[in-house]
C-alpha cells in the first residue's frame, strides 16, 4: 500500500479579505475554511499523512480552532515561511520516507474526494499529477497600451491539490527560489519533470475575496 501525505499550505495573511483574521480560519458555514480542505482528505484517507504549514503568528489560532473542530488525523505543524516557495519546502521537511504528497492551498475549500484520488492515482502512474480547468472567458494578452486575443482552448487555469512522487518534489525543492515559481509544478518543471495534467473542478475556487467566501457558501447550500 502506497504512502500518502498532505500539505496543506496556510502561511499567508490573505489582506484582500479585509480582515485581521487570515482567511483559511475565516468560517464557511460555521466551519473555519482550512477545516473544509482537511476533512475532504481525511474522508478520502483516515490513514493520510497531514502537515499544517501556518502563519507563525497564527498558531494559537489553530490551537483554538482544533478545540472546537477536532480533526480525527494525527497532523505536524509547521510555519511558513516568506514566501509559498518557502512554505512549501518548510512542509516537505517534514516528510520522512517515499510515497505521494498532495500540496493544497487551504483556501480550496471545496475540493472533492474523488478529484482528490484521481490526483493520487495519476502521480502513481505518472510520478506527478495537477488539476486544470479550461477558460470559459475570452481573453486577451496586455502588453502595455496593446493587447491582443489569445486562443482560449490552449490554455488552462491551474488548480491544488498537486500531487507529486516525495522524492521529485523535495528534490526539485532544493533549487534556489525563482520569481517564476507560481506553483509546486513550476518548480518540479524548472527540476526537468514533465508535468501531468487532469481535468479539476470549476466549484474547486480559491478564496481570494469576501466574494469567494459567498459563492463558496452558496456551492455548499
Amino acid at each position: 500500500m502506497r504512502k500518502e501525505y498532505v500539505i496543506i499550505t496556510a502561511g499567508g495573511k490573505g489582506k484582500r479579505m479585509g480582515s485581521e483574521t487570515p482567511k483559511q480560519f475565516m468560517e464557511l458555514v460555521g466551519i473555519p475554511v482550512i477545516m473544509h480542505c482537511i476533512k475532504a482528505f481525511a474522508d478520502y484517507s483516515p490513514a493520510i499523512k497531514l502537515i499544517v504549514v501556518l502563519p507563525d503568528d497564527h498558531m494559537e489560532d489553530w490551537n483554538n480552532m482544533i478545540k472546537k473542530h477536532p480533526i480525527g488525523l494525527e497532523f505536524e505543524l509547521c510555519a511558513g515561511g516568506k514566501t509559498r516557495f518557502d512554505s512549501v519546502k518548510n512542509g516537505l521537511d517534514l516528510v520522512d520516507g517515499d510515497g505521494l504528497v498532495a500540496i493544497h492551498d487551504a483556501v480550496r475549500p471545496l475540493v472533492s474526494v474523488s478529484l482528490i484520488k484521481k490526483c493520487y492515482d495519476l502521480a502513481a502512474q505518472k510520478g506527478n499529477s495537477i488539476p486544470v480547468i479550461p477558460l470559459t472567458d475570452s481573453a486577451r494578452e496586455v502588453n502595455g497600451d496593446d493587447s491582443r486575443p489569445i486562443d482560449r482552448d490552449k490554455f488552462r487555469l491551474v488548480q491544488t491539490p498537486q500531487v507529486f512522487d516525495v522524492n521529485l518534489i523535495k528534490k526539485a525543492y532544493e533549487q534556489a527560489y525563482r520569481s517564476s515559481f507560481s506553483d509546486d509544478a513550476t518548480v518540479a518543471e524548472s527540476f526537468g519533470a514533465k508535468v501531468y495534467i487532469l481535468e479539476g473542478e470549476r466549484r474547486n475556487i480559491k478564496i481570494t475575496t469576501p466574494d469567494d467566501l459567498t459563492t463558496a457558501a452558496s456551492f455548499l447550500k
